[in-house]
């Protein structure tokens, strides 16, 4: 949020939230990416946090707050069955029982 603040305040307008400082209209690459994450790890204390956890995390946050579509975060995944989109979450069947018992049917 500072970031996008800081944007902002100095006028910085970029279609992308990372921009590259040699292509010009351009995100940085995955690789400059991953180097961010990582640094940002490390001052917040994070062992690790990359791209793929940011990936994961997305995954789950879209679950979530879709009303638990699996379907959705499959597609956006691009995972080929439902199954494996749960298991790339750590949904087994233990945890989506517990979900659904904390679920208010009054």
């Amino acid at each position: 949020m500072d970031y996008y603040a800081w944007l902002q305040e100095n006028n910085i307008q970029f279609e992308w939230l990372f921009p590259s400082t040699t292509h010009h209209g351009c995100h940085i690459t995955e690789k400059q990416f991953y180097k961010v994450m990582a640094k940002t790890g490390d001052l917040l204390g994070i062992n690790y946090h990359g791209t793929h956890t940011m990936r994961k995390t997305g995954a789950y946050r879209v679950y979530t707050q879709s009303n638990y579509n699996i379907g959705l975060v499959m597609e956006l995944l691009n995972h080929s069955s439902e199954a494996m989109t749960l298991k790339y979450l750590g949904l087994d069947q233990i945890s989506r029982g517990k979900m659904v018992d904390q679920i208010d049917f009054d």
